[in-house]
């Protein structure tokens, strides 16, 4: 059964560019995972800084996939996490 995942990032406005960069480059790869359905970042539309995140996996194996990869530590969890001043994250089986 397919697995999403919808993230609300937000940070500073001054971190918002190097926060975008790296989720847009994080889209990127993850788009070549194999079990990846969908990944697809918004910007909050009327606040600066907010990020929305939609996730779409093959089942939770792909995503826990995804959390294993190289790139989701080195531009998530490394490089995003430490900006943001807020963050939730809704899981969800697809129906």
């Amino acid at each position: 059964m397919a697995y999403a995942v919808v993230a609300h990032y937000r940070c500073a406005p001054d971190d918002e560019a190097t926060v975008r960069a790296a989720l847009l480059k994080v889209r990127e790869d993850t788009r070549a995972e194999p079990a990846n359905e969908a990944y697809e970042v918004h910007a909050v539309a009327d606040e600066p800084g907010g990020f929305l995140l939609y996730e779409r996996y093959a089942d939770r194996a792909g995503f826990e996939a995804h959390k294993a990869a190289g790139h989701f530590r080195e531009l998530i969890v490394d490089t995003v996490w430490p900006l943001l001043t807020d963050r939730s994250v809704t899981f969800a089986q697809v129906l």
